[in-house]
C-alpha cells in the first residue's frame, strides 16, 4: 500500500475519532461535571482510544502535510545514477519545485515552474506506478534527443562533455567495472557522467511528445531510463531531488558516509 495512503487513511481514523468524541461525549460528560454527581471524575476522563487519537493526530497531519506539500524523503537503491547518487543516499526530494499536487491523486492544483533540462527529477515510474524512478531530465517537450556512441545530441547540438578520469565500481555488487568518468554541460546544468567503455550501444532518436519528459541516468551504460521504456508523463512527476541528508555506504560494507551527508544534489 502507498505510503501517503496509510498517513491519509491514519489522519482520517484518529481526526474522527477526535471529532466523534467532540460532537457527541464531550457534551455529554461536561453536563455530568456541572451536575456535581459521583460520575464527575470519571466521566472528566477520556478513553484510551480518544487519548491516543488526540495525542497521535496532530503528529500525522504535520507529517502528512510536509511530505505531501513540502518535503518527502526518499532512499537511492541502485547504482544508475552514479556517480552523482550513490547506493546508500538518503535523499530530499522539493514536492512543491514543479507545483502544488493533491496526495494520493496526485492531480496539481497549483503551477509554479516546470521541470528544466538537468534536473533531477523523482517521478512514478509510468509502467508500474507503485514504483519510484529517479533520473535526469534530459528531453523537454518538443525536444528531439540522439544517443549516438555515447554521445548526446539535443535538437542536433552535441552536449559537451569533459573527461576527468575513471571511476571503479561494483555493479550490482558482482561485477568491478572501471567506467570513464566525464563532466557534462546539459544546457545550463553541469554534472558528472559515467560510461563503461567495454560495453556497447545502439544509436537511437527520440522526439518527446507534449506534456512528457525524456529522462536518463547519469550511469549511461547501467540505467533503465527513456531509451528503453519512453517518456515520462507530467502527471507523474513527484518532485526534484536538492540534498542528501544522509548517506549509508554500502560498497566498503556498511557505516555511515559522512563526507556525503549535506551535500546538494546537482
Amino acid at each position: 500500500m502507498d505510503f501517503a495512503l496509510i498517513l491519509f487513511t491514519a489522519l482520517l481514523v484518529t481526526g474522527g475519532i477526535w471529532l466523534l468524541d467532540r460532537l457527541f461525549r464531550r457534551p455529554q460528560a461536561d453536563n455530568i461535571q456541572s451536575s456535581g454527581s459521583d460520575e464527575a471524575v470519571v466521566a472528566r476522563k477520556d478513553p484510551w482510544l480518544v487519548e491516543y487519537a488526540k495525542a497521535f493526530f496532530p503528529v500525522i497531519l504535520l507529517v502528512f502535510v510536509l511530505r505531501s506539500f513540502v518535503v518527502e524523503p526518499f532512499r537511492i537503491p541502485s547504482g544508475s545514477m552514479l556517480p552523482s547518487l550513490q547506493v546508500g543516499d538518503f535523499i530530499l526530494v522539493n514536492k512543491f519545485r514543479y507545483g502544488l499536487r493533491l496526495p494520493i491523486i496526485n492531480k496539481k492544483i497549483v503551477k509554479l515552474s516546470l521541470p528544466q533540462r538537468g534536473d533531477v527529477m523523482v517521478f512514478r515510474f509510468p509502467h508500474d506506478e507503485s514504483i519510484n524512478f529517479i533520473k535526469r531530465v534530459v528531453g523537454l517537450p518538443g525536444d528531439k534527443v540522439e544517443y549516438r556512441k555515447k554521445q548526446l545530441y539535443i535538437n542536433g547540438a552535441l552536449m559537451l562533455t569533459e573527461r576527468i578520469g575513471t571511476y571503479p565500481f561494483e555493479e550490482a555488487g558482482r561485477r568491478h567495472i572501471v567506467a570513464n568518468h566525464f563532466a557534462e554541460a546539459l544546457g545550463d546544468s553541469k554534472h558528472d557522467i559515467l560510461t563503461d567503455p567495454g560495453k556497447r550501444t545502439t544509436s537511437m532518436s527520440f522526439s518527446v511528445p507534449e506534456g512528457h519528459y525524456f529522462v536518463m541516468g547519469d550511469n549511461r551504460d547501467y540505467s533503465n531510463d527513456s531509451r528503453f521504456w519512453g517518456f515520462v508523463p507530467e502527471s507523474n512527476v513527484i518532485g526534484r531531488a536538492f540534498f542528501i541528508w544522509f548517506s549509508w555506504n554500502v560498497s566498503s560494507g556498511g557505516g555511515i558516509d559522512w563526507e556525503r551527508i549535506g551535500n546538494t544534489i546537482r
